[in-house]
């Protein structure tokens, strides 16, 4: 039996153990992952997360979908990890670095007059914009409005970016449960991602706000996705569609994305939520 926290940030939504202390606590992460994801005979969710400790920085998170695969990076699960670690007095100050698939991240932490945890901004980095690093099979400095066609016979243009994690960005008039939940699935698997993608549709409501639904690799719709709000941030700014700043609305709530023009960094604010806490048997 092993001790796990459900986290969520704006629902997207993960189970979170504690190996801190024991690096080998889960086993047979991938399995795991599948079993316990299952929302109609287990825990439930998004996927798992492991806390552990590092040789460079204080904490590391490594993540794995509900299919069991390892992921880069996620926005929403990486200020659930600073939110526990703020809890349970791992960290009492006011910033902290957690290592990820996608680097080192600079995180600081926003706490109410009882020193509680409020919500978190989240140095997402630079966006990677070369087609091939992304990684797609496109060989261009920046895939913007780029044309992809579906077995279905639909087409988008799409805007790819690279948060640590690939994302392919679709601007919409009105966005459907046939594109996110259809569309988006044949694109994740299409010839033009060698790792798969995530994919975002999204709805311009002005200049600084923007709507917007997720497929998620390897989980399919969440309700959230940080780095893919960030992906979106940069694509509009890139297709000329917003401003640096943009709230983005999400199924689970918003989330503050600046694209910092002078740095060229990427910057996340958003909440994190503990559901319950329990015991499972893996």
């Amino acid at each position: 039996m092993v001790k796990f926290t459900k986290m969520h940030g704006l629902g997207n939504d993960y189970i979170y153990f504690d190996c801190i202390e024991d690096a080998n606590l889960i086993k047979d992460v991938a399995e795991v992952a599948v079993k316990l994801s299952d929302r109609h005979f287990s825990i439930g969710g998004d996927g798992i997360v492991l806390i552990l400790k590092h040789d460079v920085v204080d904490y590391q998170m490594r993540m794995f979908n509900a299919d069991g695969s390892e992921a880069e990076m996620c926005g929403n699960a990486i200020r659930c990890v600073a939110k526990y670690l703020c809890d349970n007095n791992y960290v009492t100050e006011s910033n902290v670095k957690i290592a990820t698939g996608a680097g080192i991240l600079a995180i600081e932490i926003h706490r109410n007059e009882n020193n509680k945890f409020i919500s978190a901004t989240v140095d997402m980095g630079e966006p990677i914009l070369n087609g091939l690093s992304i990684p797609t099979t496109i060989d261009k400095d920046k895939v913007v409005g780029e044309i992809i066609s579906l077995e279905n016979d639909n087409s988008y243009l799409m805007t790819c970016v690279s948060m640590g994690n690939p994302h392919a960005v679709i601007f919409t008039g009105e966005i459907t449960d046939e594109q996110v939940l259809v569309d988006g699935k044949e694109l994740e698997v299409h010839k033009f991602f060698p790792n798969r993608i995530n994919v975002e549709f999204v709805k311009i409501i002005n200049k600084n706000e923007v709507e917007m639904r997720v497929w998620e690799r390897g989980s399919g719709e969440t309700m959230a996705c940080g780095t893919g709000a960030c992906a979106v941030c940069v694509a509009a700014k890139l297709n000329g569609l917003t401003e640096d700043k943009v709230t983005v609305q999400l199924l689970g709530g918003d989330l503050e994305i600046e694209w910092n023009q002078e740095n060229n960094h990427v910057y996340m604010t958003g909440t994190a939520t503990t559901a319950f806490e329990g015991v499972v048997e893996i």
